[in-house]
């Protein structure tokens, strides 16, 4: 099921059941830990070919709902979020203020929920760990509770963290369409 989020200050698209959650397994990634803290894990190439071509397939329409024209996405990043691990508000790209050239170039990032969030702890769920969308120019915010399997697209310039996990793994796939 796709919906937009009309009532919503932020413009986003969430796409239900959009993958079959699946996690891989791997090694660390290299993050600047007072920024980002999480581990990314390297699954089978077969995982990262599946989940690529289901973003390829779906990039029309994620262009349609922005309103752009998407050429292709980055290569998915599987992560995980540990206990005490978190992103700091920030943005992906498409502002100007970014020095990378991966970053000129998105236009849409993406993030599909893994496995499910919940408020108090459970098997198989994680507590904290909230995406957390924030527009500091009229004091708004929207917190969205993760569901397995669910992919939320936003503009690449929307500020957005994970605060602290504060009990299980949180695991995530993370790219950006251009």
């Amino acid at each position: 099921m796709t919906k937009a989020t009309p009532d919503s200050p932020f413009d986003l698209l969430l796409v239900m059941s959009f993958l079959n959650p699946t996690y891989g397994q791997g090694g660390p990634g290299s993050v600047n830990k007072r920024v980002r803290k999480v581990e990314r894990l390297m699954p089978a190439r077969e995982t990262v070919e599946h989940v690529t071509r289901r973003l390829i397939e779906y990039g029309e329409k994620v262009g349609e709902h922005f309103w752009i024209n998407v050429s292709d996405c980055e290569e998915p990043q599987f992560l995980r979020y540990r206990v005490g691990d978190f992103f700091v508000a920030h943005q992906d790209g498409n502002t100007g203020l970014i020095l990378l050239d991966t970053d000129r170039s998105r236009r849409i990032s993406v993030s599909i929920f893994l496995n499910r969030q919940s408020e108090v702890p459970e098997p198989d769920a994680y507590c904290g760990g909230s995406l957390v969308f924030s527009d500091w120019r009229d004091d708004r915010e929207l917190r969205l509770t993760g569901e397995a399997g669910t992919l939320v697209a936003f503009r690449s310039e929307t500020t957005h963290e994970v605060i602290p996990v504060t009990h299980g793994e949180r695991y995530v796939i993370v790219s950006w369409y251009g």
